[in-house]
């Protein structure tokens, strides 16, 4: 892993995040969920943004609003799945979906205490878990 110019805030790789996955969550049916594994990788990267974030006054309150955020999408993911498919799943992906939209906001108001290269890096991520999100409800909507 490499600091990176304003401070802390670093750009770790799915790879080397992965690798360190504990096995309980790697060995759960819902890793086969690419939403659900990017949704936590991108919780592990904020919290890691949040350490930077929080060296600043104003970047208190955007660390506290963006880690809360950043775990409600894979949060909702989890107990949407554990509710098995159907309406209630579908409800709680649009839940991720709705975090998800906040988190990218609450990168952009960080923005100013962050590299660019992490902040882009973040929306990249959180475009990426947008697109798997939508696909799972449009899923969801097929099966019904």
């Amino acid at each position: 892993m490499q600091a990176h110019g304003k401070g802390e805030a670093q750009l770790v790789t799915y790879e080397e995040w992965e690798a360190q996955v504990a096995g309980e969550l790697r060995n759960d049916p819902l890793w086969k969920m690419d939403a659900y594994r990017s949704a936590l990788y991108l919780y592990d990267l904020a919290w890691e943004d949040c350490k930077q974030l929080m060296k600043d006054l104003r970047g208190r309150a955007i660390a506290e609003q963006l880690i809360r955020s950043a775990g409600s999408i894979c949060a909702n993911i989890e107990e949407g799945y554990g509710r098995g498919f159907g309406k209630q799943y579908a409800q709680f992906l649009r839940y991720s979906l709705g975090s998800t939209r906040e988190t990218r906001g609450w990168y952009y108001r960080g923005r100013k205490l962050l590299t660019p290269e992490v902040t882009q890096q973040r929306y990249d991520l959180l475009g990426k878990v947008t697109g798997l999100l939508v696909i799972a409800l449009n899923q969801q909507k097929q099966s019904r």
